[in-house]
């Protein structure tokens, strides 16, 4: 094999290996997000491999309409910024009025935290 041809697949190796750094880096770290909602009382945890992505972190809870959870579609019904608690970040949005229906929470993307979304909850 020539040099040429091996250098050209050295380049092309750490070409693509540097494309899939990036992107996993763009993705930013896995975040989920728990959900509970006795009586309308919304609240839960933002959960993630790096601490800092669980604290600070806009959380947005929404009444879903479809079958499926979209936030483009769903009705917002309120919002936390996530606090410290023991290992975690806490969210609560207090008494939202909403006792009947389907919930769920969406932590939004964030410098180096990817999104989460939180399983639906039926009330």
């Amino acid at each position: 094999m020539s040099t040429k041809k091996l250098s050209a697949g050295i380049v092309a190796a750490l070409t693509i290996g540097a494309l899939v750094m990036a992107g996993s880096a763009f993705a930013g770290a896995d975040t989920g997000v728990t959900i509970k909602g006795p009586e309308g009382d919304f609240h839960g945890k933002v959960l993630s491999e790096r601490s800092k992505c669980e604290v600070g972190r806009k959380v947005i809870v929404y009444k879903q309409k479809g079958s499926s959870q979209d936030p483009s579609v769903d009705k917002q019904i309120g919002s936390d910024t996530s606090e410290k608690s023991g290992d975690h970040g806490v969210w609560d949005i207090g008494n939202s009025g909403f006792k009947k229906g389907k919930f769920y929470a969406k932590a939004k993307r964030s410098t180096g935290c990817a999104a989460g979304f939180s399983k639906t909850i039926k009330l």
